[in-house]
């Protein structure tokens, strides 16, 4: 089973929905997948899509356990609830152009969890089906807490708003 987080933000990222609807049509994607989706609105008529807009806090910590795949926004929240329970992770930054996001901190914070080598991470959803290629031989390292660099990219996205 896949699981996508697109998080809380109170924009949408109809963009990875639509890649993902577009990789089970194409059977790119076989597996079950399981959206929340926050406030992105977004329907499916493929029967292996369910979309949630939001699931309760433990449901939503044992559909992690069970999940083969995350496939998840930059948010750091979560990525850092995924990777803490040793999931295989790819991650895609909001973008500001497409006004997913205020900026593009996104981007950095995947960047970050990517060159550590806890996750997979791309910067655009046309990179998706390339990751997923990735995914089987992908041995994510061991998340190590660094609070200070993770403290540092947030101080810098308050001070950008």
């Amino acid at each position: 089973m896949i699981l996508v987080l697109l998080g809380t933000q109170n924009n949408s990222f109809h963009r990875l929905l639509e890649e993902i609807h577009r990789l089970l049509k194409k059977e790119e994607i076989k597996d079950e997948v399981i959206v929340q989706a926050g406030y992105t609105k977004y329907q499916s008529e493929n029967e292996k899509m369910k979309i949630f807009d939001f699931i309760e806090k433990q449901e939503l910590e044992e559909l992690q356990k069970k999940a083969d795949l995350i496939i998840t926004h930059g948010g750091v929240g979560s990525i850092l609830q995924s990777i803490t329970k040793d999931k295989k992770v790819i991650a895609i930054p909001r973008l500001h152009q497409y006004q997913e996001h205020v900026n593009d901190h996104q981007k950095e914070i995947v960047e970050l969890f990517n060159e550590k080598g806890y996750i997979i991470g791309i910067q655009g959803v046309e990179e998706l089906q390339g990751a997923m290629k990735q995914v089987e031989k992908f041995r994510p390292k061991k998340y190590q807490k660094n609070n200070e660099k993770m403290l540092k990219i947030i101080e810098d996205f308050i001070e950008q708003c």
